[in-house]
């Protein structure tokens, strides 16, 4: 009878929730990021097996590595700034000119990144054989970074203007899957597929300017070196923190491919992918929040209870239904992945606390360096115990590996947060 009345209270304080003005911006800006998270995995899987048949093992080699080589690149151009930004111009949005401060700042801040970037490709391009190897795929690949730049996903969802986000995402999705089957068809052609996808983000990076600075009045400041400086600086306790969990996460994949082998690494990729895949939906709840929390800080209580409730939901359907699960999106050869998947489903629940109370508390709250010390502790806490659990228990070790940090972020993070809450009251 208590469950009932729980759940009924439940679904009667969301219609009161999306009557009214928040509800409904927070309802239309879920809506579409999931639509561009669903459009990020269906446009893929259309050209995946055209590609694979076209281009062949090789030129998929070239890609990926050069795209490995990008999302480092990436990371140092991002600096951070998709959190600290977007919390920022979020609190300020009200203040044009103070927007464009901001704006105009993190521009130019990302500018100067990406000159650095270059530079470090070249020297790796120029002394690192393996570079050499792939410089052609690389440097087409390193257009994504200048798309990066002009198009300010992070200003949309400051804004709470995500409609835009996902028009332009699909669109350029859209076009790069068209332009694939029309213009690949010779394993030479593989360079295209990276040009395709660099165009893309470009196009969409100068539409989405004209639409700031154009149609919005945001102006674009001269750039200050001072300024530039000042916002590296305080982006940089976020940099660590999206930096570090690389210390246990893709070092336990490099560690399985040493220690065990290829199969190894295909299961327990197997175990990990739905688990993960199913969080990055859930996601889209905490990005649509993030800027709205960082207004209205005293709305996380309610935050909390609906995203904890959501992942606890869905990471118990996916413990209790792994097998068939795994069965149905594989074959009997995935079996041992079961175990994998389990574990990585209970480690859901741990990335929602860390979300809640770390991503969309501390830093909403400005505790970035808290935050930071929580990532770091649990990263170097995850690298330490890698290389023994990997090397005596395989895949086991390797998800041991990866849910301890996870662990002790959510439990850290939940800690500190519920401590400063409490002084605040």
């Amino acid at each position: 009878m208590e469950f009932k009345k729980s759940i009924s209270s439940y679904f009667n304080f969301g219609k009161r929730a999306l009557k009214s003005k928040d509800g409904k911006t927070l309802a239309s800006n879920f809506a579409w990021l999931t639509v561009l998270q669903v459009a990020g995995y269906v446009f893929p899987l259309l050209t995946l097996p055209y590609l694979a048949r076209v281009i062949g093992v090789d030129g998929f080699g070239k890609i990926a590595f050069a795209a490995a080589v990008i999302i480092w690149m990436q990371t140092i151009v991002d600096w951070g700034f998709n959190f600290t930004a977007t919390r920022d111009v979020a609190k300020n949005r009200d203040d044009l000119d103070k927007v464009s401060t901001i704006f105009s700042d993190v521009l130019w801040s990302r500018c100067f990144l990406l000159a650095i970037s270059y530079i470090v490709l070249a020297v790796l391009v120029f002394t690192v054989p393996q570079f050499r190897e792939a410089d052609a795929a690389i440097w087409v690949s390193s257009l994504m970074l200048i798309g990066h730049v002009l198009y300010p996903e992070w200003f949309f969802q400051a804004m709470e203007r995500m409609k835009y986000i996902t028009i332009l995402g699909v669109l350029a999705k859209l076009v790069f899957t068209v332009a694939v089957f029309v213009f690949i068809h010779k394993p030479e052609h593989y360079i295209l597929q990276p040009l395709f996808v660099s165009l893309g983000f470009v196009v969409s990076g100068i539409i989405s300017l004209y639409f700031i600075i154009g149609r919005w009045s945001i102006k674009l400041k001269k750039p200050s070196f001072k300024a530039i400086i000042t916002s590296i600086r305080e982006s940089t306790d976020i940099f660590i923190n999206n930096l570090m969990p690389n210390l246990y996460n893709s070092f336990s994949v490099v560690l399985l491919g040493m220690y065990g082998s290829p199969t190894m690494n295909g299961l327990y990729d197997a175990g990990k992918k739905l688990p993960m895949t199913s969080y990055q939906f859930i996601g889209v709840i905490a990005r649509t929040f993030f800027p709205y929390l960082s207004r209205n800080s005293s709305k996380h209580s309610i935050f909390a209870k609906l995203y904890l409730g959501i992942t606890f939901f869905v990471a118990f359907v996916l413990f209790i239904l792994s097998k068939p699960l795994l069965l149905l999106f594989y074959t009997a050869d995935f079996i041992e992945a079961v175990p994998i998947m389990q574990l990585m489903s209970v480690s859901l629940v741990f990335l929602a606390m860390s979300s809640v109370y770390g991503t969309n508390y501390l830093l909403v709250k400005n505790k970035d360096k808290l935050l930071r010390n929580i990532t770091i502790i649990a990263s170097l806490v995850g690298f330490s115990i890698s290389f023994q659990l990997i090397k005596h228990y395989g895949i086991i070790g390797a998800t041991i590996t990866f849910l301890t940090p996870t662990v002790i972020m959510g439990v850290l993070s939940m800690i500190v947060a519920i401590k400063i809450r409490k002084k605040s009251e």
